[in-house]
C-alpha cells in the first residue's frame, strides 16, 4: 500500500479489526519510510444488484423503496417498524444469496408478499393491490379468497408475476394507490 504522505510503498500492518457487520476490515498502517501511520478499509468487491422494471430499464437495487412500499400497504395498522424492517432484511437477504445480479421487479414483489402475508392480511391486500395493479373488484375478490385459504402457502396465489409489477414499482405507485383506498 502507498504511503498517503510520503508515497512510498513500504508499509507494515500494525492492526487489523474486523467491523461490526463483518464486512469491512480496518487496517492499521505504519510507513517503514516516513514512520507514519495511517488507516485502510477493505471491503468484498460486489457487482452491484440491479432490478429489471416493467418497463424493461435497469436502476440500482434500493431496499428504502421496498420499506416505503410497505409502510404504505401498513399505515394505520398495528404493525411494529421493526417488522417492516425484518421483513425487508430477509428479502435483500434472499436476493444476495441468489447467483444473478439482477432481479425482476415481480421476484422482488413475490417475496414482500410471501413475507408480508405472514405478518399483516389487510397490509398483504393492500400491497396486492397496488403490485398486482388491481383494476376492478374481482381482482380483490380473488386475492381475498387466497387469504381465506389456509392451504395457500404462496403469497401471490400464482406462478411469479411475469408483468414486472413490484414492490419499488408499488412505492412509487403508493399515494395515487392510497388514495382510492
Amino acid at each position: 500500500m502507498r504511503c498517503p504522505f510520503c508515497k512510498e510503498n513500504k508499509d507494515k500492518v500494525i492492526d487489523s479489526r474486523e467491523s461490526g457487520d463483518g464486512f469491512v476490515i480496518r487496517r492499521r498502517r505504519e510507513c517503514e519510510s516516513c514512520e507514519r501511520r495511517f488507516t485502510t478499509r477493505e471491503r468484498i468487491e460486489e457487482t452491484p444488484l440491479r432490478v429489471v422494471k416493467r418497463d424493461g430499464t435497469r436502476e440500482d437495487f434500493e431496499r428504502r423503496k421496498i420499506l416505503m412500499g410497505l409502510l404504505t400497504a401498513c399505515q394505520k395498522r398495528t404493525v411494529y417498524p421493526d417488522d417492516l424492517e425484518q421483513i425487508v432484511q430477509n428479502v435483500e437477504q434472499r436476493i444476495l444469496e441468489s447467483s444473478d445480479r439482477e432481479i425482476g421487479t415481480g421476484a422482488i414483489g413475490d417475496l414482500v408478499m410471501t413475507e408480508l402475508k405472514r405478518l399483516d392480511m389487510v397490509a398483504y391486500v393492500r400491497f396486492a393491490s397496488v403490485y398486482k395493479n388491481f383494476e376492478s373488484p374481482q381482482d380483490f375478490e380473488e386475492i381475498a379468497q387466497s387469504v381465506n385459504d389456509p392451504s395457500d402457502d404462496d403469497a401471490s396465489g400464482s406462478e411469479p408475476a411475469d408483468d414486472g409489477t413490484a414492490a419499488e414499482d408499488a412505492a412509487e405507485d403508493d399515494d395515487e394507490e392510497t388514495a382510492s383506498q
